[in-house]
């Protein structure tokens, strides 16, 4: 029987190709000038499952960008595997921080990545670590190494708030009947230290608009004189922050999840060197929460950050304006037990409070989500680690991740099935930013891990 490291060997070209090709549909999710790009992108993740052994592949339409669902039932009395990916992308911009175009793929070398990573827009996020899974499948179904069911759910709207997916799961829960939950859209530690990510923040995500005078006023003749939209705006978002880097919107704490010390000391063993840290981002210094490490303020604590901010004349040259306007997005990660809805009513309702005489201020919601911990005693994370410990040769780590998604906590609710965590990324990926890449080590590893995720799970189910 032909070994998946061989059967790697043998199509690493065409594997590589595929996904290139895949890489080449500029599926942007948030930007309607892109809608048929999504929907064609849909069309090559169907045929894509088809060609891999799926025998039952369909485009199931949603009040948004379809589903693309897939299944290989080889026994109704062996498990099933649900696997969940998206095949939507972030915008590309700004386009012109790529040193390459975002959706015209290429292989280069890295540092890190001295076999080469493919520069693209969605290589790592998430296409390329969907695609791991519809190879590994292909590899199980070609060589008859399935040792149990597979079904496949992947969306086009994950990087918009999977608001359909929202709508589809309730609806679908027959069809979609799980034991266990596989998603590769996360990181690990580096090449030589797997981890397995056990817990996600949660997310909300607004738009805050605010409005002076009725129209773009003159600086010299109004100047002192009229509330500036864009110089309140920057005041009330810095109040949003004390001197400790502390959240200043009451009850944003009230149900935070403390860490007990022993987690805390627990997690602090995962390798970690704030040098390297900073240089890789070309920082002097890091900066966030009094009183926690960097690893415990991008996981395990709740942030409030700027994502967008606009207003005025921002084209060539000067333009002596008051703008009428001010804008900015922003997004806060939220950490388990805070609930998405109740954090964005706190702030929008702290937000209105704080805006002086003078201007008026529109707080807009566009989407969240919670956050999830998984146990690390069930057989589906067991079945993982024994599946990175045969293809990387150590244990892997659990680690919480600072990311967020949101449908994972929906999944538990409505399918009752525990989630794991697959990630093959690494955080130098520049994932949602320019130069977006993912290493082809990893993109082969991950196809080679998979299929003992398979394995070890359907044997622990016994």
């Amino acid at each position: 029987m032909q070994t998946i490291q061989e059967y790697i060997t043998q199509h690493k070209q065409r594997f590589l190709n595929e996904l290139i090709d895949l890489l080449k549909l500029p599926s942007v999710s948030a930007d309607p000038a892109f809608n048929q790009d999504v929907l064609n992108t849909a069309e090559a993740v169907k045929n894509s499952l088809e060609k891999a052994g799926c025998d039952k592949v369909e485009i199931c339409e949603t009040p948004g960008y379809p589903i693309v669902y897939g299944e290989k039932i080889i026994d109704p009395n062996l498990p099933t595997v649900l696997v969940y990916g998206h095949y939507d992308v972030q915008p590309a911009d700004p386009i012109d921080l790529w040193n390459s175009p975002p959706f015209e793929p290429v292989i280069k070398t890295t540092d890190i990545h001295p076999e080469g990573a493919i520069f693209a827009r969605g290589a790592c996020d998430d296409k390329g670590q969907m695609y791991m899974h519809v190879k590994a499948l292909e590899y199980m179904t070609h060589t008859g190494n399935l040792p149990c069911n597979v079904k496949f759910m992947i969306e086009g709207e994950e990087e918009v708030g999977s608001e359909s997916l929202a709508w589809f799961v309730p609806r679908n829960k027959e069809k979609l009947a799980n034991d266990v939950i596989l998603i590769s859209d996360t990181g690990m530690i580096a090449n030589d230290i797997p981890s397995i990510t056990t817990g996600l923040r949660g997310l909300s995500y607004v738009e805050v608009e605010v409005t002076g005078p009725n129209r773009d006023l003159h600086s010299g003749l109004y100047g002192g004189a009229v509330a500036n939209p864009i110089n309140i705006l920057t005041k009330m978002i810095a109040s949003l922050h004390d001197e400790n880097n502390h959240i200043t919107i009451p009850g944003f704490y009230d149900n935070v999840e403390e860490l007990s010390r022993e987690e805390r000391d627990e997690m602090a063993k995962a390798p970690f060197s704030l040098e390297e840290y900073k240089n890789a981002l070309d920082i002097n210094d890091v900066y966030g929460e009094k009183g926690y490490t960097t690893n415990e303020r991008n996981s395990i604590r709740p942030t409030l950050d700027v994502n967008g901010i606009w207003g005025g004349y921002t084209g060539e040259g000067a333009k002596t304006v008051i703008a009428s306007k001010a804008y900015a997005k922003i997004s806060m990660r939220l950490v388990p037990n805070q609930d998405w809805k109740e954090i964005t009513e706190l702030f929008k309702k702290h937000f209105e409070s704080i805006a002086p005489q003078g201007v008026r201020v529109k707080v807009k919601p566009h989407h969240g989500g919670q956050g999830y911990v998984t146990p690390i005693d069930n057989i589906g994370y067991q079945a993982a680690s024994k599946a990175y410990q045969e293809t990387f040769g150590v244990t892997p780590i659990p680690q919480r991740s600072g990311g967020s998604i949101p449908i994972v906590a929906l999944f538990e609710q409505e399918l009752k099935s525990k989630t794991i965590l697959m990630g093959f990324g690494l955080n130098s990926d520049a994932i949602h930013s320019p130069n977006e890449h993912f290493g082809v080590w990893n993109y082969l590893k991950g196809i080679e891990t998979i299929p003992y995720f398979y394995k070890y799970f359907t044997e622990l189910s016994k």
